[in-house]
């Protein structure tokens, strides 16, 4: 019985509780494609509405919108601005499922020219000054499009210069843009559109824009100059913002890197922030859970370009260029674009790979009808990959 006892003592001290085992690695799976869906000259961005991906962007000087259905089979196609070049950078759906595109317009137009074979009578020899003609995008303009009807309705904002709209979210209160030379811009859902107002001035690009329950504006972006009366710690620094209602910065971080070139260029509103860091010829992708007080809960930086895109609280999108211990096998030849998964404590469980030939990462997007979806292109296509 002694001997019994022992023996059974001995056995339950190389048994490891499944508990306290090791977890086993998750093994990257390829993507799935969805669709292809036109030019990467022309692609700005997408936005979905139910199972309908409306495609925005630019052919020229001109801008447009399109829709279609997850086979590719498009649904409608609207030029955006008849009148003059434009523009189309960001968009995003309200409540209601109105779809807002937000880019750059010029509200000069052209005079027409004379007839080459006709002279015009002038017996008082009056010199006339023509109106002036500018093809530079110095308006902000909102175009609003009703998804059922497809009715077009455009906005605009003549503004001191042009700048870049990155950027616009949208809730019940109404509409807020960001984008270059610290700009931010805000409309109701009727399309009035307030001043511009700035925070820094062109060293500083917000890169995308949160609209938070309590009114207040979170903006993430770059700055290479002092803001809030925080000065420039790196070469460039990446900063998280907390904008008021009434357009004052009520806090901000900054990236503490002293030689690194960062940038904070995608956001949630659950504060999964995604960024590049370059520090001498390295450069990696960070992806960074935050709290509501802006504070690091998780962290982690990839060896990828710098591209990265994040969606919901637990997705990320890299191009990745090296191993990662936490996914089985993974060691890309060439970089490869990589979507990852995260669970709620920051723990990788997930690896999700594009094909060779996606050799630039265009968007990362969370849609309740359709999933995740994975923008990238090759060297003439655009696509969609969904996960498997």
């Amino acid at each position: 019985m002694k001997r019994l006892i022992s023996l059974v003592v001995i056995a339950t001290l190389f048994i490891v509780p499944t508990s306290t085992a090791a977890a086993k690695k998750p093994a990257v799976k390829p993507l799935k494609l969805l669709t292809s869906i036109g030019n990467p000259d022309e692609f700005s961005g997408l936005v979905t509405t139910g199972k309908t991906v409306v495609i925005f962007g630019n052919k020229g000087d001109k801008s447009f919108a399109r829709a279609i259905d997850t086979t590719g089979k498009e649904l409608w196609n609207l030029a955006l601005d008849q009148a003059s070049p434009s523009v189309a950078t960001a968009a995003t759906v309200d409540n209601t499922g109105t779809i807002w595109i937000a880019g750059s317009t010029s509200l000069s137009r052209a005079t027409p020219a004379p007839s080459p074979t006709a002279t015009p009578l002038n017996p008082d020899k009056v010199v006339s000054v023509p109106d002036i003609f500018t093809a530079d995008l110095d308006a902000f303009s909102l175009w609003s499009i009703n998804p059922t009807t497809q009715a077009l309705a455009q906005y605009t904002l003549q503004l001191d210069a042009p700048i870049l709209i990155s950027a616009i979210a949208a809730d019940s209160s109404g509409l807020s843009a960001v984008g270059s030379s610290g700009t931010i811009i805000n409309a109701d859902l009727l399309g009035h559109i307030s001043k511009a107002v700035t925070m820094g001035s062109t060293a500083t690009t917000f890169e995308q824009v949160i609209k938070n329950v309590d009114g207040t504006l979170t903006a993430i972006g770059s700055s290479t100059e002092t803001l809030g009366g925080k000065k420039l710690v790196g070469k460039v620094d990446g900063v998280i913002i907390k904008i008021s209602k009434a357009n004052k910065i009520i806090s901000l971080v900054r990236s503490s890197a002293a030689k690194a070139q960062r940038s904070w260029t995608s956001a949630t509103s659950s504060l999964l922030l995604g960024g590049y860091v370059v520090t001498g010829s390295k450069t990696e992708s960070a992806v960074t859970k935050f709290s509501a007080k802006f504070l690091p809960t998780w962290t982690y930086r990839f060896a990828a370009t710098g591209t990265v895109f994040t969606a919901g609280s637990t997705y990320a999108l890299i191009q990745s260029t090296g191993a990662i211990s936490q996914l089985a096998g993974w060691s890309p030849k060439s970089p490869q674009g990589l979507l990852i998964s995260f669970d709620s404590k920051g723990v990788i469980n997930g690896g999700y790979s594009a094909p060779n030939e996606q050799i630039q990462l265009l968007g990362l997007y969370a849609s309740k009808d359709l999933g995740i979806l994975c923008i990238t292109s090759s060297a003439d296509t655009v696509s969609i990959f969904t996960l498997n």
